[in-house]
């Protein structure tokens, strides 16, 4: 099925973000055929390691990827931080997106919503759904549990990328969100990563780091408790464990 979108759509812009989804529907739409281009939207709230794979995706698979700077937070309703933020801040990447595709000639624009993904649960959608965004993986009825087989029989480094939100979800809603909050907390994330952590986060609890990983990792907590306890506390007053681990 998704062939046959490909084939009905064969000049397509993508928004890319190194991901599982988008990065195994920039390699279907070159398998089929279709003249695909990447767009990666680099912001304050996408950690350097997303770009990496981005572009080391791209370049592996030989695709055709731009990247457009925006500054998110010049938006007042993304940097005030409303419940539906994900909303607005949809509105102004997807719009950057689309003017950059119309300039290089690309009338259809996708993304990597899969068929797993409750439209209920993510405001950004209503903003894709308003500018006309196509999501072919949703349409084909791709889940993500087969968008990983795929991308593991197709042999993309990215099929098994633990799912990621942006740095803006570590912040509480309702607080403002800054340029020196986003960057405290990659740094956290980064330092936590480099210690054998995956599939985590690092929230921010007022003025305290509220760590969240998974079952299978809290050992690994508490064996390098006081390292991560001095790292984090450069950046926050307080590290706290957060006990309902990850799914």
């Amino acid at each position: 099925m998704l062939g046959d979108f490909f084939r009905e759509n064969s000049k397509v812009a993508l928004a890319f973000s190194g991901g599982v989804d988008s990065a195994y529907l920039l390699y279907a739409a070159i398998k089929y055929g279709a003249q695909a281009k990447a767009y990666y939207v680099k912001s304050v709230f996408q950690p350097q390691f997303e770009f990496d794979d981005a572009m080391r995706l791209a370049n592996e698979l030989g695709a055709d990827m731009q990247v457009l700077s925006v500054d998110v937070l010049a938006d007042s309703m993304v940097a005030g931080n409303p419940v539906n933020r994900c909303y607005y801040c949809k509105k102004v990447i997807f719009t950057t997106i689309a003017q950059a595709a119309e300039k290089d000639g690309y009338k259809i624009l996708i993304d990597g919503t899969n068929a797993s993904d409750d439209a209920g649960d993510r405001p950004g959608m209503k903003a894709l759904k308003e500018l006309s965004v196509r999501s072919p993986l949703r349409e084909c009825g791709l889940t993500k549990d087969d968008i990983r087989r795929l991308s593991k029989e197709a042999g993309l480094f990215t099929w098994d990328k633990p799912a990621y939100a942006c740095l803006a979800t570590r912040i509480p809603a309702g607080e403002n969100i800054t340029e020196e909050k986003l960057e405290k907390t990659e740094r956290a994330e980064a330092y936590l990563s480099s210690l054998g952590f995956s599939d985590f986060r690092v929230r921010m609890f007022g003025n305290a780091a509220r760590v969240q990983v998974r079952e299978d990792q809290l050992r690994l907590v508490f064996d390098k408790r006081r390292e991560i306890t001095d790292e984090l506390r450069k950046y926050y007053g307080v590290v706290l464990l957060d006990l309902e681990v990850r799914g």
